[in-house]
């Protein structure tokens, strides 16, 4: 299946919600879902549906979490079965958790990477080590105990430094050592901790229709 291709921007207009895919871009009054906030189409601005479907709201959330995470639907799904199987904490929560620990979003959450298709960007380009170990697959899952390098020439990628210019909240569950260029992963990601545009029993609700 191929990635989706639309507009990041058309793809929040769409959904109504600011997703962050282009990192600082999103952030302000130049973001296009405050000067168009309509959906789009060739017909310019068109109102949003007044009344939507239970089955509807159900999809949107669903919709949110999988791009606001940049995942295909079998990918989204994957995890959503993984979740399930377990039973010890709510699927919802774990859900969350198996997305954040994927490699690309731990990029992104330290604050090296602008967005998380940078991030993916510099896993896939083998700039990245768990472990001592290359590691040029994005959905790689991380837990507590692993650490994170990224390449030593890496420092001065453009992106990298233009990234670490900008201060982030460095989530409880890893630290980041900025001169060593090494994340560690401390613990499991807390759902407190993790603010995300969506509602994860709302996904719940649509895959247990």
């Amino acid at each position: 299946m191929a990635r989706y291709l639309e507009s990041s921007c058309k793809v929040c207009r769409r959904l109504g919600n600011k997703l962050i895919l282009k990192g600082d871009k999103c952030i302000g009054e130049h973001c296009p879902i405050n000067k168009k906030p309509y959906i789009p189409g060739q017909h310019g601005p068109v109102k949003r549906r007044t009344k939507i479907t239970d089955y509807g709201i159900h999809l949107l959330e669903k919709q949110k979490a999988k791009f606001y995470y940049c995942l295909m639907e079998k990918q989204f799904k994957r995890y959503f079965e993984e979740a399930s199987r377990q039973r010890k904490i709510p699927t919802g929560e774990r859900l969350i958790q198996l997305l954040e620990l994927r490699l690309d979003n731990v990029i992104y959450r330290s604050g090296i990477g602008i967005s998380r298709n940078i991030s993916r960007q510099f896993v896939l380009h083998r700039k990245v080590f768990v472990n001592g170990k290359y590691v040029n697959i994005a959905s790689f899952q991380v837990k507590p105990g692993d650490v994170i390098k990224l390449k030593e020439d890496f420092r001065d990628n453009i992106f990298v430094k233009a990234a670490l210019e900008k201060k982030v909240n460095i989530p409880s569950w890893f630290s980041f050592d900025s001169n060593k260029f090494e994340i560690e992963i401390i613990k499991l990601p807390p759902r407190e901790e993790i603010n995300v545009p969506f509602d994860d029993q709302l996904i719940v609700e649509f895959y247990s229709k």
